[in-house]
């Protein structure tokens, strides 16, 4: 078991004041049987009441309403928790989707179908074309050991930026520049696999980076896809590796671009300055 101390703080001002709309907060990292939460703590200025809710992918969403103008908003999280998920290869994957290629089974075809939905012809035409760079669909191989070659190809022959735009770049402009964000490369590999025919999602959270853990750092991304026998299962092309315990997810969901951090408006003439400081530690 890892203990994690995380600390999210993100910095909204304005050149004048404005009035802030209806802010929806995906902060809080998502509890399972291999992660606890000890203690989480939010706190907004201006100052005003959160209401919680989970939403239809079981994520936690904070609602927050205000009800004064101001020049600044800032939202601040701290969590404290205990990550179990230190043997991340120990799964069994069911006899039938041991090797590529599979179809689920009728009742998991059914409830799985959202996030198998097939890009648009000429996107699911260039990438089932890309993914002749790794993977010749006519050879034999483990369904597990495809995904990981999709995940370290990523890794290394794209170049990692860090894009401070909001949104997700397109597979087709992720190609063409052969450079993209962690969200970018996530995107990538999971229209990917659906192309493949398998389930998959897109996940935002935290990366704890050893040599990093004293420094501003930011969200982080990935994906993960249904395994038979084994549920979801997280891979993440910005480091080629398979998700474990220095990965924290808060928010899935099967759109890529429907679970910032933080989402909301604002009403007013002003200009609008972002600033966001992550950090990630051991305790």
């Amino acid at each position: 078991m890892q203990r994690y101390k995380i600390i999210h703080r993100t910095y909204y001002n304005y050149s004048e004041e404005v009035s802030l709309g209806t802010h929806k907060l995906l902060l809080r990292p998502r509890e399972d049987y291999e992660l606890r939460i000890e203690s989480f703590l939010i706190k907004c200025t201006p100052h005003t009441k959160i209401l919680w809710h989970r939403d239809i992918e079981n994520n936690s969403v904070a609602v927050v309403e205000f009800n004064q103008k101001t020049q600044q908003l800032i939202v601040e999280s701290e969590v404290i928790l205990q990550q179990f998920n230190e043997s991340p290869l120990d799964f069994i994957v069911e006899d039938y989707a041991l090797t590529y290629p599979f179809e689920y089974k009728k009742d998991d075809k059914f409830l799985l179908s959202p996030y198998t939905v097939l890009p648009d012809s000429q996107t699911k035409e260039l990438l089932n074309t890309w993914i002749l760079n790794i993977w010749e669909n006519n050879e034999n191989i483990q369904t597990y050991t495809l995904l990981q070659k999709i995940t370290k190809y990523i890794y290394k022959t794209f170049i990692y930026n860090i894009r401070e735009e909001p949104g997700v770049q397109s597979v087709e402009e992720t190609l063409k520049l052969n450079s993209g964000s962690c969200r970018d490369f996530a995107f990538l590999f999971m229209e990917t696999v659906r192309c493949l025919g398998l389930a998959s999602r897109f996940v935002s959270g935290y990366l704890y980076a050893p040599l990093m853990s004293d420094q501003i750092g930011s969200t982080h991304a990935w994906a993960e896809v249904y395994l038979p026998g084994v549920g979801w299962k997280g891979f993440d092309p910005t480091i080629g590796d398979i998700v474990g315990k220095d990965h924290i997810p808060v928010a899935v969901s099967r759109l890529a671009h429907s679970i910032p951090a933080i989402s909301g408006s604002f009403s007013g003439n002003a200009k609008s300055n972002l600033d966001v400081g992550v950090w990630v530690t051991l305790c």
